[in-house]
């Protein structure tokens, strides 16, 4: 099976079981500012893990793309990707751990078709001071699962992974390992999740690559959880059977099912080659790669792995609203082009090669993600003009490292002599986005003398770059949803009454684009080709303080996506939608709704509450975000 049989056959599998099939949510959350991207396959779902009711019931199933910026510099093994899929199936309070093992190991095998002499399963090991037991139960029904088979099934208990170092496979098929590896929470391990919140152990399955030899490096013996790469975790059951409580951990009246299991590594597995470049969402654009450059993948397969992944990210962050720009989503878009199209120079393809690029991308997804063929043209207009305004900073960059090259040679005829080190190469990185490899080589040409720690300098510039500007990783998204304090919910509100005060101004042609509330401020994106005026930004405050006087109520109601939409409903840029949403409206009784939009929540009850304490809406900032997108900072004050 290649990769499109493999995601079809997991939607029809599950379908069959009685699970909705649910769209992918928009790489870029809504509404939570504790992360830029969707980073997992469960994050969309944490508030209906956490017990909100899910419009479609309780079984659902659906394929999420996720994009991970943290990965941008482990492209270029054979792995590691910073955008891929996540099938997942889920049940919320419905069956639970029997099914879903009996369900995930007859998909596996029966369906994918991989070898259970391959396969190898992680159990919890359980934690007795805290009370939880060893999951016996999850380790013996995948035991008898494997018999079945034909296949011999051990049980042996590793610990922690130094342990597992330490004491290798030892003939198992059935490991138990302690909370850091397979218990779930928001928090962490046991000790780490937080009070009152649902968790649980978990089973990771995982599928051996036999011709990859165990490196030492990594630890004195191999086991499933070992980095060298021999062991490819395929699959996550995690199994919400707890809430944690004052008096400790509490069994739920009704448990939880999240399966997210990963398409690309499963399309290895099936393939029989751990190369995720070369499965069939991969393959065609290195091959297309191979015929631009006149290069082939075996001589170049560093360069050609992280322009295929970073075109790919690149071009559904497009699909989903991104554009290139020095901020936020945007910078990381603008660093994944800007690296792709500097691989590609250096394979020798000088020019224009996007757009030769994403259409053999886009080809690749359209079929099963219709919204990449509506915006192709639109992403393709986008990501070259990306193209071609770097192209100019290499040249930019050229320039400028000879006009140093001249002035430091006038220096040296006068005794002065230098040597430039990493904070030059960070400068011309900084100021004209010239990469540092570039910066290096035309150093190197010109004869410039180079200070010998030049790298560990420019690395530790760049180290302070990404703490300050780049993906915060420090409280980022760890399964759940951050900022349901009083002030997060009044400014979700306001940013609704803002919303529909933006369309009644400049137009109805305003759409979302994103948005960013903590509980200082609010901050909204949104779809308008020219500077707000101060009479525009004056009219949108005091519509959206009249409505706050007004106290309208604020309420909700699921409805059928399509009796929604066509009722006037208003959604988030690139959002996709079930059978049904969550519609909340502001309006006065038996009046027409001042505002309705598809959200999930949460808001106040009643507007009226966004002014105690004498506040009022007030606009601070109004800018450009990217090209055709404009940015509002505002507060209530």
């Amino acid at each position: 099976m290649n990769a499109q049989d493999i995601r079809k056959a997991y939607l029809d599998f599950f379908a069959k079981r009685g699970h909705k099939i649910i769209p992918r949510a928009n790489l870029v959350p809504q509404n939570d500012p504790s992360t830029l991207f969707t980073g997992s396959g469960m994050q969309p779902m944490v508030p209906y893990l956490l017990g909100e009711t899910h419009p479609e019931g309780m079984r659902v199933a659906d394929s999420q793309t996720v994009f991970r910026a943290q990965d941008i510099d482990e492209v270029g093994d054979y792995r590691h990707t910073t955008f891929f899929e996540m099938l997942g199936n889920w049940s919320l309070g419905d069956y639970f751990k029997h099914e879903q093992i009996d369900w995930i190991f007859e998909y596996a095998v029966k369906v994918v078709g991989l070898d259970p002499e391959r396969l190898y399963i992680t159990c919890y090991i359980g934690n007795e001071a805290l009370g939880i037991p060893r999951d016996n139960e999850a380790a013996g029904q995948w035991a008898e699962l494997f018999k079945a088979q034909g296949v011999e099934a051990g049980q042996v208990a590793l610990g922690s992974e130094a342990d597992a170092a330490q004491k290798g496979m030892q003939g198992g098929r059935i490991f138990f390992y302690d909370g850091k590896k397979n218990w779930w929470s928001r928090g962490g391990a046991e000790a780490e999740t937080p009070m009152g919140d649902p968790c649980g152990p978990d089973s990771e399955m995982f599928y051996e690559f036999p011709d990859i030899q165990h490196d030492p490096k990594f630890g004195e013996h191999c086991h499933p959880n070992c980095d060298c790469g021999r062991y490819s975790e395929i699959g996550n059951n995690v199994f919400m059977a707890y809430r944690r409580t004052e008096n400790g951990f509490e069994k739920l009246a009704k448990p939880n099912i999240d399966c997210g299991m990963g398409l690309e590594r499963l399309a290895t597995a099936a393939n029989n080659d751990p190369d995720v470049f070369k499965i069939s969402l991969m393959r065609p654009i290195v091959e297309k790669l191979e015929s631009l450059s006149d290069k082939t993948y075996e001589a170049n397969t560093s360069a050609m792995r992280v322009i295929a992944d970073h075109l790919r990210a690149a071009t559904f962050l497009a699909v989903d609203g991104v554009v290139p720009s020095n901020k936020t989503q945007g910078y990381v878009v603008r660093r994944l082009i800007r690296r792709a199209t500097l691989k590609a120079f250096n394979l020798g393809i000088e020019q224009n090669f996007l757009e030769q690029i994403v259409p053999t991308v886009a080809e690749l997804y359209e079929k099963d993600y219709p919204e990449v063929e509506t915006s192709k043209a639109h992403v393709i207009e986008v990501l070259v003009r990306e193209e071609k305004a770097f192209r100019q900073t290499l040249k930019n960059g050229v320039r400028e490292l000879n006009r140093l090259y001249y002035r430091f040679e006038g220096e040296k005829q006068q005794g002065r002599s230098h040597k430039i080190g990493g904070e030059l190469f960070f400068l011309l990185f900084d100021t004209y986005g010239f990469p540092v490899e570039l910066s290096l080589e035309e150093a190197f040409k010109l004869g410039m003398d180079v200070d010998d720690k030049w790298r560990e300098q420019f690395d530790g510039l760049m180290a302070e770059q990404r703490e300050r500007s780049q993906t915060a990783t420090k409280g980022q998204f760890k399964g759940g949803l951050e900022g349901h304090s009083d002030m997060h919910i009044k400014y979700h509100t306001a940013t609704h009454l803002m919303y529909k005060a933006l369309k009644l101004v400049l137009g109805d042609h305003v759409v979302q684009r994103g948005s960013n509330i903590t509980e200082e401020r609010l901050r909204f994106d949104f779809s308008h080709d020219a500077k707000m005026t101060l009479d525009e930004i004056k009219k949108v405050e005091d519509i959206v303080n009249e409505q706050i006087k007004n106290d309208l109520t604020v309420k909700f109601e699921e409805l059928p996506t399509k009796e929604a939409l066509a009722a006037g409903a208003s959604g988030a840029f690139g959002d996709k939608y079930g059978e049904k949403v969550r519609v909340y409206t502001m309006g006065k009784p038996d009046e027409k709704p001042y505002s309705m939009e598809i959200c999930g929540g949460p808001h106040v009850e009643h507007t009226g509450v966004l002014s105690e304490g004498g506040k009022h809406f007030k606009i601070l900032k109004e800018e450009a975000s990217s090209a055709g997108v404009r940015r509002i900072k505002a507060v209530l004050l």
